[in-house]
């Protein structure tokens, strides 16, 4: 997976001129530091999927939802801002994001996405709660309309089959 700041939607971006026009929403999904180990680091607490996995699974949602949809990944927290911003700009509808550390650090992530007028889900793997107390506290739940932790992996689709749920109706 890619990290450097400058290729933003690299690896699960699928839209095709054809689909913008007939596309339900645009989500962008944010993955922040250290997600890129995925299925390697520490899988008794993040399972064994890798990114790739995560992202393949929301890609066929999205295609079948009729959704654009475009992941990024970053380990730097001025990349996942940079990626708000164009967001902001370039017709999405809604952003999930796991913040990962940057969630009880990020003051800058907060503010970017409260400059974002769509809809911003939460995403947390594991269950914050129950781990280290420094854990329990997310400056992103101050902006998000939705939190979902402690799901695993599949905490992502749920984030985005409540998106695409909600455009229906």
């Amino acid at each position: 997976m890619n990290s450097s700041p400058t290729m933003v939607n690299s690896y699960c971006s699928i839209h095709s001129q054809r689909d913008r026009a007939m596309s339900q929403g645009k989500v962008t999904v944010l993955h922040g530091p250290n997600l890129n180990l995925l299925g390697a680091r520490q899988p008794e607490i993040y399972g064994y999927e890798t990114l790739e996995d995560v992202n393949n699974t929301l890609r066929e949602i999205a295609v079948l939802s009729g959704w654009e949809i475009n992941c990024f990944q970053s380990n730097h927290e001025g990349a996942l801002i940079d990626a708000i911003h164009t967001a902001r700009v370039d017709g999405t509808s809604a952003i999930i994001i796991n913040p990962a550390a940057y969630t009880h650090t990020s003051v800058a992530i907060l503010d970017a996405l409260n400059a974002f007028e769509g809809k911003v889900i939460e995403v947390h793997i594991s269950n914050v709660h129950k781990r280290e107390s420094f854990r329990h506290h997310s400056y992103v739940s101050l902006r998000a309309d939705g939190v979902i932790a402690g799901l695993g992996t599949y905490g992502y689709q749920a984030a985005l089959n409540s998106l695409i749920s909600e455009s229906a109706t």
